[in-house]
C-alpha cells in the first residue's frame, strides 16, 4: 500500500513539473491581481479625468436608446480601457521575456 502511495504521489509530483502547473497557477493569481489593479486604475483614476471633460459626468452611465433597446456605452467603453491596459502591460511583460532569453 506504501508502494502505491509513493508512486501516485511521484506521478503527480511528475506532472506538476512537467505541464508546469504551479507556474500556470501563478500565472492566474498574478493576473487576477493585475486585472484589480488595472480596473481601478481606469475607474479610480483615468476615468474621472475623462468623465470631467464629457458633458454630465458619469461616463459610466452614458446609455444609447434605440426604441425599446438600451445599449450600455459607457460601461462598455470602461472594459474595453481596461482590456487595452491590461493587454498593453501583458504585451510589455512578456516582451521583457522573451528579451531577457535571448
Amino acid at each position: 500500500m506504501d508502494e502505491v502511495k509513493k508512486s501516485f504521489m511521484q506521478e503527480f509530483m511528475d506532472f506538476l513539473n512537467k505541464y508546469g502547473v504551479i507556474g500556470l497557477a501563478v500565472a492566474f493569481v498574478m493576473g487576477a491581481a493585475v486585472t484589480k489593479l488595472v480596473t481601478a486604475l481606469v475607474t479610480d483614476l483615468i476615468m474621472p479625468i475623462i468623465g470631467a471633460v464629457i458633458p454630465g459626468g458619469d461616463w459610466r452611465a452614458a446609455t444609447l436608446t434605440l426604441g425599446s433597446i438600451k445599449f450600455l456605452v459607457g460601461d462598455f467603453v470602461g472594459a474595453l480601457i481596461d482590456f487595452i491596459i491590461i493587454a498593453f502591460v501583458i504585451y510589455m511583460i512578456v516582451k521583457s521575456i522573451i528579451k531577457e532569453k535571448k
